[in-house]
């Protein structure tokens, strides 16, 4: 390569990534996924291995013939038949590739039962019949990391005068340390003919957690291909996360000063769609496109990152197509934190009201693991609900259900006297709406009662609503609570508050019949 500063991206996905046992994924997504790599400016697709199956040989042939600006890549053991299907399937994209790999650890070579020199034969002949097939030829040392130093330099330096462009030094089962994998390129460099004149590719796999560490370790040494997945997807524990490499070099130039031609922004998205398609959701915690890499929950970090995002965000969560907001609400949010996004909702308040919905906010984060947006809007809904100065207050329930019978026990205030009640019913909400019956009497009669829950979860807050008529005056109530049935009893106590200030109304003017209201 002329430019040393350019790493190439291999994206896998399609074939090491899809080996995951239940990633595999039908030919229309892997059409879909090939079409985001080559629109995000993936250089090399790994398309599939077209020996596999039938459905794999089309799946790559169909990729081939669609792309516009990657090459697109196939994958062959060291055989003619296997390198002649993959050429028959790539030949068709406007730049093709033909991947060919043998095991040259001694315990691969005992599965071919092929000592050093055979292999040094096998490897010379394979790759040479690729090259005359194709001009971009790569070809890859399985288990090359537990394979002897010499002999790796032996069988590189024979693949190069085969005709391989591109040499892969991959890590198959997860083994090297950052160190040793930039030794080995670097080794490869100065001893191996030739070395200066093609690319070394790096293929780490994810089994001591050091992947992504890897490979940057050998591109600091001289590697100028990462072979990667979206999402980390592969074998075992999965590969060198493409999101992570990329970005790793974008934010520490000063250390990784490498470009690639990735469109960072299209990130998110792919990295959503390969988890759709794959069945394989991304951990929360995931670095870069798991759902807690860019949200805040400590009050500290959501003062800091709303004063200067700086101050705990290394990169920006638009740099990788993430338009939502950083501050996740839960127990550990701090005022400013909720004020934020409570104005971001459309909630306005003065430093009284800041404080009232904030007390509910925190009683609601105890019950609740995460609050949702939907979540604080039924809070705000509800903020006038059983207030000090309401007629009737809800003080304390218990609610007893079983198959042999439903109790409620129910204290209120009414007018400020603490009253009690237990009352039996037919379900919870029946025995609850007669213990309220019960303290205050009341002869309005329940026309409507819904119950929608606002958030996902079985920690979801619920939205009670009922509809209350009395001698022609109709009124709404609504209430919202992690507990359906308080959510209900404060719904219609709400709406019993509600009638007696409609019929305590005398002005002339004043429409009787229907007032809707919300707590």
């Amino acid at each position: 390569m002329t430019d040393k500063s350019r790493v190439l991206i291999f994206d896998t996905t399609l074939r090491d990534g899809e080996q995951s046992p239940g990633a595999t994924m039908t030919h229309d997504e892997k059409l879909e996924i090939a079409q985001l790599l080559d629109e995000m400016g993936v250089d090399i697709i790994e398309a599939g291995f077209p020996i596999a199956s039938e459905g794999d040989f089309e799946a790559v042939s169909d990729i081939a013939k669609n792309a516009r600006n990657s090459v697109i890549c196939g994958l062959a053991r060291a055989n003619y038949k296997d390198i002649d299907r993959c050429w028959e399937a790539v030949k068709h994209a406007p730049r093709a590739r033909i991947h060919t790999f043998i095991g040259t650890s001694p315990s691969h070579r005992g599965i071919t039962n092929l000592d050093q020199d055979q292999m040094i034969e096998r490897i010379a002949d394979t790759v040479n019949h690729a090259r005359n097939l194709c001009e971009d030829v790569q070809w890859s040392a399985m288990d090359a990391i537990r394979t002897e130093r010499d002999y790796l330099c032996r069988v590189v330096e024979t693949a190069i005068k085969a005709g391989a462009t591109t040499i892969n030094i991959p890590d198959t089962v997860g083994y090297t340390l950052p160190q040793e994998s930039a030794e080995i390129i670097a080794m490869l460099l100065e001893k191996v003919p030739g070395a200066d004149e093609i690319i070394f590719a790096t293929h780490c796999h994810n089994d001591l957690g050091m992947a992504t560490a890897n490979a940057l370790a050998a591109v600091a040494a001289g590697a100028r291909q990462i072979e990667c997945t979206i999402n980390g997807l592969g074998e075992r524990a999965g590969n060198t996360a493409l999101e992570e490499v990329v970005m790793a070099m974008k934010v520490r130039r000063d250390l990784m000063p490498y470009s690639t031609g990735i469109d960072t922004t299209k990130i998110m998205n792919l990295s959503r769609r390969v988890s759709q398609v794959s069945g394989f959701p991304v951990q929360f915690n995931k670095a870069i496109v798991g759902k807690n890499a860019f949200l805040h929950e400590s009050g500290i970090h959501q003062d800091g990152v709303l004063k200067n995002v700086e101050t705990f965000e290394i990169m920006k969560p638009a740099d990788i197509g993430i338009t939502e907001t950083n501050i996740a609400m839960g127990k550990h949010s701090g005022r400013a934190a909720l004020r934020s996004k409570l104005k971001d909702l459309g909630f306005d308040m003065a430093e009284n009201q800041l404080n009232d919905v904030f007390v509910r906010f925190k009683a609601l984060a105890d019950r609740k693991k995460e609050i949702y947006d939907e979540d604080l809007i039924a809070l705000m809904s509800d903020s006038a609900a059983n207030t000090e100065n309401d007629y009737l207050q809800v003080k304390w329930l218990r609610v007893v259900c079983g198959s042999d019978g439903q109790e409620a026990e129910l204290k209120m205030l009414v007018d400020g006297v603490e009253k009690t009640a237990t009352c039996a019913g037919d379900g919870p909400v029946d025995a609850c709406f007669k213990a309220v019956k019960a303290i205050y009497p009341t002869k309005a009669k329940l026309k409507v009662y819904q119950v929608q829950a606002v958030t996902q979860g079985t920690d979801a807050q619920a939205t009670v609503s009922v509809r209350m008529e009395e001698d022609g005056r109709i009124v709404t109530g609504s209430a919202a609570d992690t507990d359906t049935i308080l959510a209900s009893v404060k719904a219609y106590v709400g709406a019993l508050n509600r009638l007696r200030v409609r019929s305590q109304k005398t002005a002339p003017d004043a429409d009787m019949k229907t007032v809707s209201y919300k707590l």
